[in-house]
């Protein structure tokens, strides 16, 4: 017999206020912001209904109709010390809007007193200006001229009140995402010549959060659907699953938490007036461990984050890289750098989540130049001294650009310039401790990568060379050893 599709039954609850327009129907939005309302629905009587906007012409939205707006979330990972698996079906979106198809009624949702809210997740190339967008186009390529053009209706309808300002919540993964959202709505405002007063309540009635969000979502569990359809016992075109883990830092003052109270029900939700040490807290600890284990665990023979930090030997390479090297460069609570990082590292563990090091081995050195060398630079000046394991993950980086693992080709992936450079060094690397140093001191003056010649660093290009050379003689496995 098939099995029914997800959808509402006739006992339907009470049509939802529509408080939130949501730009982005993929499965992040959906595994994170739409459950945290729904969570604040359920827990603090929020009565917050999302409407969501599909931000690009081909999307999830009328799959998303089809099931009312209802679809199955499941979280995975390690939850207060043990592997935990649990489900919910999410309902507070009461509907999905193409705007390609249905402009006028997009439109209209700006028109709207129940709007509080827009939400956005539209990857980090959405928040952009377009200049060949126009006003009157139906829609807008873009998604702040889509953003402008329904804001302007607002701001006709409502006369420019200051009770019709809204709070923008963005997610994309960019530096002071609020900000640019702005400038970039206000530079519409200026090619469309919308005036002064436009703007004016665009800048003073209208408040821009920065972000910064943290979950990871695998998305559509494709592998597995048959059997889940069957635990369901119900079809659902649009199942999510999501690690246990979340975080979201909201740079907003006591305006915004007071009506959007996710801190209330239990979430980690942070509402702070300075977001950076927490991105930093983030790219340094979470990014930079990944990054700094890749290259050291791929060459020791590992293949998985999970694998890496249960292994005797690569799980106390990156306890101590992180404990030892990276937290002590950061200037949060000490308690609370740790209790992230344990997060972290249980976050690694998730058994229901394969991670592979190779694919996030990806343009491995300009990662290692935003998440690690910071942390690198920052322990040398506060310590007077390298960091012993974040330089040793220097050195396995550059032998993991030799493209050799025991005899296998690694499938190296990088800018074109940056792997002929490596291509280049170790076609003349000599094998003697001189060659070493050759080639270290080259990939080291590569400014292109690491935005200055770190050569100028005391005794880096010596440390380095030195480790380059020992990973090659003894092998990964008593190189490692040996620093630990």
């Amino acid at each position: 017999m098939a099995e029914k599709l997800l959808n509402r039954t006739l006992e339907q609850r009470e049509r939802l206020p529509e408080k939130i327009l949501q730009f982005g129907e993929g499965n992040f939005l959906r595994a994170f912001v739409n459950w945290i309302v729904d969570t604040m629905n359920k827990k603090l009587d929020f009565k917050a209904g999302v409407a969501v906007v599909q931000p690009i012409d081909r999307g999830l939205v009328d799959m998303l109709n089809d099931q009312d707006g209802l679809y199955t979330l499941y979280l995975n990972g390690i939850k207060n010390g043990k592997a935990v698996s649990e489900h919910q079906v999410i309902d507070c979106i009461t509907r999905g809007l193409n705007p390609y198809k249905q402009y006028e009624e997009y439109l209209a949702i700006g028109e709207s007193k129940d709007l509080k809210f827009i939400i956005s997740n539209t990857t980090e190339a959405g928040i952009a200006f377009n200049e060949n967008d126009k006003l009157d186009d139906a829609p807008q390529q873009s998604f702040p001229g889509k953003l402008t053009a329904l804001l302007h209706k607002r701001f006709q309808k409502f006369g420019g009140s200051k009770e019709s300002g809204l709070v923008f919540i963005p997610c994309e993964l960019i530096d002071k995402n609020g900000i640019k959202l702005k400038a970039t709505i206000l530079q519409f405002a200026d090619l469309w010549n919308l005036g002064d007063d436009f703007k004016n309540w665009i800048e003073q009635d209208n408040i821009f959060c920065n972000t910064l969000v943290d979950r990871i979502v695998p998305g559509y569990p494709r592998d597995k659907i048959a059997e889940i359809t069957q635990e369901l016992g119900y079809k659902d075109n649009l199942v999510v699953e999501g690690e246990q883990f979340h975080l979201w830092v909201i740079e907003a003052g006591k305006a915004v938490s007071d009506i959007f109270p996710a801190d209330q029900a239990g979430l980690n939700v942070i509402f702070t007036d300075n977001q950076t040490p927490y991105r930093t807290r983030k790219v340094r600890i979470l990014n930079g461990a990944h990054t700094t284990m890749v290259p050291v665990s791929y060459l020791y023979g590992i293949d998985t984050v999970r694998e890496t930090v249960e292994d005797e030997v690569m799980g106390k390479f990156a306890k101590d890289a992180i404990f030892e090297e990276i937290i002590p460069t950061l200037d949060l609570p000490q308690e609370e750098l740790e209790g992230f990082a344990n997060d972290v590292l249980d976050r690694f563990r998730n058994p229901y989540i394969k991670h592979f090091l190779i694919s996030i081995s990806l343009n491995s050195n300009s990662k290692y130049e935003t998440r690690v060398l910071p942390s690198l630079l920052e322990y040398t000046k506060r310590k007077g001294t390298l960091p012993e394991k974040l330089t040793f993950a220097l050195a396995s980086l550059i032998v993991f650009f030799k493209g050799d693992r025991n005899g296998t080709k690694i499938d190296l992936k990088d800018d074109q310039d940056v792997l002929e450079l490596y291509q280049k060094v170790w076609s003349e690397y000599d094998g003697t401790a001189a060659g070493a140093k050759k080639l270290v001191s080259e990939v080291l003056a590569y400014e292109k990568v690491w935005k200055q010649d770190l050569n100028k660093v005391e005794g880096l290009t010596d440390k380095v060379a030195g480790y380059v050379q020992t990973i090659l003689t003894d092998g990964m496995e008593k190189a490692v050893k040996a620093i630990l």
